[in-house]
């Protein structure tokens, strides 16, 4: 009697632990993750960033994802592609670009998926018509408390022009100079030229993780178990960033301990 009371409290207590553990596994919420890079700057300087958003709902609104943001109050608001989807309505995007660009100096570069909507030059004009700083193989500069920084883009590699956009940047020694480009695979480029910091997307956070032992498992361009699935990556002459992205509905295979983020870069003087 006993063993089949100790059986049943076991069977039990294995079935609510897998039920916590699905739970977790499969936890769609919103979560913001805050990185720190100590800088030459002088003042500190918040940046926001939005990518791989696929189009996908956030609550009423957007309020979600837009609540987030306005919690981190960000200096300014890095868009790095993949922010329209080629499938899914491009409703939800824009109701989040309009509302950033109301609020904050936003760029924004493209990602492959803006490409493969075929629509691309046209999702470009609307975006810029918004008042954000679309950046195409060019740099702008933006003042934040007393200093400016520089923020260059490039085109997603399906455009057949990053890589000459990359190499006609204004880049100057000296600046504290942004690249947002959308896919890391390519930081060995990247680090060809003087950044300071490169922004990025596209991996999904390798879709499947398992907190402390695997940070990603597949993602596109990177194969099985990618080296830049999401994260903070530090090189001797720049920083990398790379964000998991916001994609939820639009991923065909469920991101598994590997939320949906908001990503939160706190440059902060040395």
């Amino acid at each position: 009697m006993r063993k089949r009371k100790w059986r049943l409290a076991a069977g039990i207590g294995a079935a609510a632990l897998l039920t916590v553990l699905a739970l977790a596994a499969f936890d769609s919420r919103l979560v913001t993750r805050s990185y720190s890079i100590e800088t030459p700057l002088f003042a500190p300087v918040t940046l926001a960033v939005v990518t791989d958003l696929h189009s996908c709902g956030y609550g009423e609104g957007q309020r979600e994802l837009l609540n987030a943001v306005e919690a981190a109050a960000p200096d300014a608001v890095l868009l790095v592609g993949d922010i329209v989807d080629d499938v899914l309505p491009q409703e939800n995007a824009f109701t989040v670009l309009e509302a950033l660009a109301g609020q904050y100096p936003c760029f924004y570069v493209t990602g492959n998926h803006e490409y493969w909507s075929g629509q691309v030059d046209d999702i470009c004009r609307r975006i810029a018509d918004l008042g954000v700083t679309v950046l195409r193989g060019e740099a702008a500069e933006l003042a934040v408390n007393g200093q400016t920084i520089t923020f260059c883009g490039i085109d997603d590699p399906d455009s057949g022009e990053a890589a000459a956009q990359l190499a006609s940047l204004p880049v100057e020694e000296g600046d504290y100079t942004v690249l947002l480009a959308h896919r890391p695979e390519a930081i060995v480029d990247y680090l060809q030229y003087p950044f300071d910091l490169i922004v990025s997307g596209h991996a999904h956070g390798g879709q499947w993780r398992i907190p402390g032992l695997v940070n990603g498992l597949y993602a596109p361009n990177q194969g099985w178990f990618p080296p830049y699935a999401g994260g903070l990556y530090t090189f001797e002459s720049a920083s990398l960033v790379v964000s998991r992205g916001l994609a939820r509905e639009s991923t065909r295979i469920p991101r598994i301990f590997n939320p949906p983020e908001l990503v939160v870069i706190k440059l902060t003087p040395a």
